[in-house]
């Protein structure tokens, strides 16, 4: 008989089990109010705000470097956003460390993105956090690429075929320092794993 959510189940990895869950526009009313501050390291993940992870200089250089059009380049039609809000359904809002998303015209002064064409988390205490849970949220999201940037074991985990129905991807590959990292969603979009592992 079972007692709580399985290891694979969202919510053992949130370790929570709230009677009831937020959703992004109770999230929005609680900044606008000053509950939360919009400068607090938060996110919303399936109804729960949830505390990022703090960030050491290595998981900063990371993300550093995935941001950089000189480690890799960008197409003009895309811009790179770091730990900035995707606005993925009702109860979700996560803040990737890396997400290309489309240039928009006028920008996203009003609204955050919706979805992205390539995230990657620079996971570390995160790993089974951003394995499961945002996994889960961005495969549901239908973003076609997610990639998981192994700290501990010094790979890439690349997810793609988000199945949004079933909320996980079909795709997985994982790429080591020799490997060489080319998006299938951002033409041009590539490095090599041990450039940005170095």
């Amino acid at each position: 008989m079972s007692t709580g959510p399985s290891p694979s189940d969202p919510r053992s990895v949130l370790a929570l089990e709230p009677q009831r869950r937020l959703s992004v526009a109770d999230y929005h009313r609680m900044i606008a109010a000053g509950v939360l501050d919009e400068d607090e390291r938060i996110e919303l993940l399936e109804g729960v705000i949830v505390e990022m992870s703090p960030q050491g200089p290595r998981h900063a250089e990371l993300i550093r470097r995935l941001c950089d059009p000189q480690f890799a380049a960008t197409p003009s039609g895309y811009i790179i956003q770091a730990q900035l809000p995707l606005a993925l359904g009702p109860d979700s809002e996560p803040e990737p460390d890396v997400a290309v998303v489309l240039r928009q015209p006028g920008g996203y002064g009003t609204a955050h993105p919706t979805t992205a064409a390539l995230v990657f988390e620079v996971s570390g205490e995160s790993l089974r956090k951003d394995r499961f849970v945002k996994s889960a949220i961005y495969a549901g999201a239908g973003i076609p690429e997610y990639v998981i940037v192994n700290v501990d074991e010094g790979s890439l985990e690349v997810l793609r075929e988000p199945d949004p129905a079933a909320g996980q991807y079909r795709s997985r590959t994982v790429l080591g320092r020799s490997d060489s990292f080319v998006s299938g969603s951002v033409p041009g979009f590539a490095f090599e794993v041990g450039r940005l592992l170095a």
